[in-house]
């Protein structure tokens, strides 16, 4: 098992407990954590477990939509920001004429 994996696990079985504690169903656990995928994200879930802010089980399952929504919002802002940065680069290698000097050596 990599470290990975290990604080995954550990992440899961914190939250079963948190969610035991507060009296619901541990194999609720297994599925919150494979949907918010991350240790970092579990734990957010597992400190609303214990702070008691769910009253129900729908509020329990709200929470963990918004925080894999706010993953994926997370996810998909650090891909664009990639994808800027590469076509920057990009923009600027032209407008510097890094491109015509490769041009002009392969000729």
């Amino acid at each position: 098992m990599t470290q990975y994996q290990q604080q995954w696990a550990d992440s899961r079985d914190q939250l079963a407990e948190a969610l035991h504690r507060a009296g619901y169903p541990v194999v609720l656990a297994n599925v919150m954590a494979k949907q918010l995928g991350s240790p970092r994200a579990i734990d957010r879930m597992t400190n609303y477990v214990q702070h008691g802010y769910a009253k129900n089980m729908e509020m329990l399952v709200d929470e963990m939509l918004a925080i894999s929504a706010d993953t994926d919002a997370w996810r998909k802002k650090k891909e664009s920001q990639e994808a800027q940065m590469k076509y920057n680069t990009y923009l600027f290698y032209r407008r510097n004429g890094a491109f015509d000097e490769e041009e002009e050596g392969d000729e």
